[in-house]
């Protein structure tokens, strides 16, 4: 029952396209999107969590950093990051980009933590790099989307990347609610400058972008968040990277199947690659069973 919450969780993440797509075509940019995601879940968590347990708010001023990092540097960017990048390729190129991220986890923790680079780790690196290259078009030279559209892709990957590494130093002295509830409250103030206010009041005037942003942050940001804790609660945080992968492989299928968008042979031969290298980072060699490295284990806000 555990797996199936990650499943589901995964699942809603995965059709964040539908919602972002929506908004887009009632006259938000990726900063306003971003916006109303962070708003609307720092509301929504705030208030569940005040009335189930108000100790879960207290932390030290001294640690806000954690947070600016985890809400700012971290959850604004890699959002505004994915946002861009659909808007300028294909939702397939956006969201597989995105899953680069454990590749970043690895290397920075390397160059801050000193943990060891692996074979494993630097097969899964190669792989990567060959699946990023066959996914955006490099390869065959008919890149899929704009230049700016792939770097944003990338850089999605690098700032959900970032969470793991902030989060790590967060998650010494508070829990994961506190710790995803403060990256919320800090993101929907990083978003500030980001967001136009006329355009957001605009879209949410339309019956169909109101709708459309209570879907994006209850279906496909709170929602999700709860399932992903609940499910974590009772599955090893490796086996919970792989499952999470389920997200990745929605937004593909949603690409394709429903938002109509081309994808090549050489794009999906990048896709698999890249999903193998994440199942890969996430196999302890030897041991014969998944890794539990809280720092491997990326979890989409």
């Amino acid at each position: 029952m555990y797996s199936l919450y990650i499943i589901i969780a995964a699942v809603l993440w995965g059709i964040i396209s539908l919602f972002s797509t929506e908004l887009k075509s009632v006259g938000m940019s990726p900063g306003s999107i971003v916006a109303v995601r962070s708003f609307g879940a720092a509301a929504v968590l705030t208030v569940i969590f005040f009335i189930k347990d108000r100790s879960l708010f207290k932390i030290r001023l001294k640690d806000i950093k954690y947070f600016i990092g985890t809400g700012i540097i971290s959850f604004v960017w890699f959002n505004w990051c994915l946002f861009t990048s659909m808007n300028e390729c294909t939702t397939a190129i956006a969201v597989v980009l995105l899953y680069t991220a454990p590749v970043f986890v690895v290397f920075l923790s390397a160059v801050l933590f000193g943990e060891k680079l692996t074979p494993v780790k630097l097969i899964a690196l190669v792989m990567t790099v060959i699946g990023c290259a066959l996914v955006t078009g490099i390869v065959s030279g008919n890149i899929n989307g704009t230049l700016f559209g792939i770097i944003c892709g990338i850089g999605s990957g690098l700032f959900y990347g970032l969470y793991s590494i902030f989060g790590r130093f967060a998650l010494k002295k508070y829990n994961d609610v506190t710790v995803t509830v403060y990256t919320f409250i800090f993101a929907a103030i990083g978003s500030i400058p980001l967001c136009r206010i006329g355009e957001i009041c605009s879209a949410l005037s339309e019956p169909a972008g109101g709708l459309t942003a209570i879907l994006i942050v209850l279906v496909s940001t709170v929602t999700p968040f709860l399932f992903y804790t609940k499910g974590l609660s009772g599955v090893e945080s490796g086996t919970a990277s792989i499952l999470a992968t389920t997200e990745p492989a929605v937004g593909v299928l949603v690409s394709v199947f429903i938002l109509h968008q081309h994808l090549t042979f050489a794009s999906l031969a990048g896709i698999i690659l890249i999903f193998s290298s994440v199942i890969l980072l996430n196999y302890k060699t030897g041991g014969r069973k998944w890794n539990t490295d809280k720092d491997l284990n990326i979890t989409k806000e």
